[in-house]
């Protein structure tokens, strides 16, 4: 395996790119929570509506999609942030990684202009979910864009290039971010935020399921420690990093 790469310096801004809410939160969000408590401002995208999550066959779109983005602005607070969460609203289950979403993601990293942007790795191997995989392309080809004058004249924004690129459920891990307790808890309040995925992603029958909460929160705990083993750390996240003399 890889020799991995541990702890970037803390940047000053960081945005995170998800297909839907809750992505940011499983994939780094006691990174987030760890740069936040540190002073990092934490900025969230989110490409589709989420009017898809759910299993009940008879839900109300409209409904989920409002219940969805609250959802994702008090995830944000749990991690520290503001509930700074830019929603680009494709719907859900159809988002592409054309060049009108791609001007949308360009245009919020130069407006946001992080020092690092986290995403999906539009790379990874089988993987059955459109939204992740265009997702994580409108990550690196709306940072080409946002770096480059010539991109998109009309945004006005001066260009913007990050210092780092980390990209979560990668199958190239090259990185690790280590993380304390606390910004494990402050993921796992995050990811409980989302209440109307309890179900359907978190196998938590229902907000007064007790003991499948508990499962969840233990597959979290049990997950980072996992991840940390791998760098000989106590907890932590894995990504594929790609810094700035790569971005080419």
């Amino acid at each position: 395996m890889t020799e991995l790469s541990i702890d970037l310096p803390r940047p000053a801004v960081a945005l995170a790119i998800g297909a839907h809410p809750d992505d940011v939160e499983f994939g780094a969000g006691a990174t987030l929570a760890k740069w936040a408590a540190a002073g990092t401002q934490i900025h969230h995208l989110v490409c589709t509506d989420g009017s898809k999550g759910s299993w009940d066959p008879t839900e109300d779109s409209a409904r989920l999609v409002a219940q969805r983005q609250a959802e994702q602005r008090e995830a944000s607070r749990q991690l520290g942030g503001h509930g700074d969460v830019t929603f680009l609203g494709w719907p859900d289950g159809e988002l592409e990684s054309g060049l009108r979403q791609r001007f949308q993601v360009a245009a919020c990293i130069r407006r946001v202009r992080p020092d690092v942007v986290l995403g999906h790795d539009p790379w990874k191997r089988y993987r059955l979910h459109p939204d992740h995989r265009h997702a994580g392309l409108l990550v690196t080809d709306g940072i080409v864009a946002a770096r480059d004058p010539l991109f998109f004249p009309e945004l006005g924004d001066h260009p913007h290039r990050p210092t780092a690129i980390l990209l979560w459920e990668a199958d190239e891990v090259n990185h690790v971010e280590q993380v304390g307790p606390a910004d494990v808890d402050a993921k796992i309040r995050a990811l409980l935020a989302h209440r109307s995925q309890l179900r359907s992603t978190m196998e938590v029958e229902d907000p007064d399921d007790q003991e499948g909460t508990e499962r969840f929160i233990a597959r979290v705990r049990q997950r980072v420690v996992d991840d940390g083993g791998l760098a000989g750390v106590a907890a932590g996240e894995l990504f594929h990093v790609i810094t700035e003399r790569l971005m080419i």
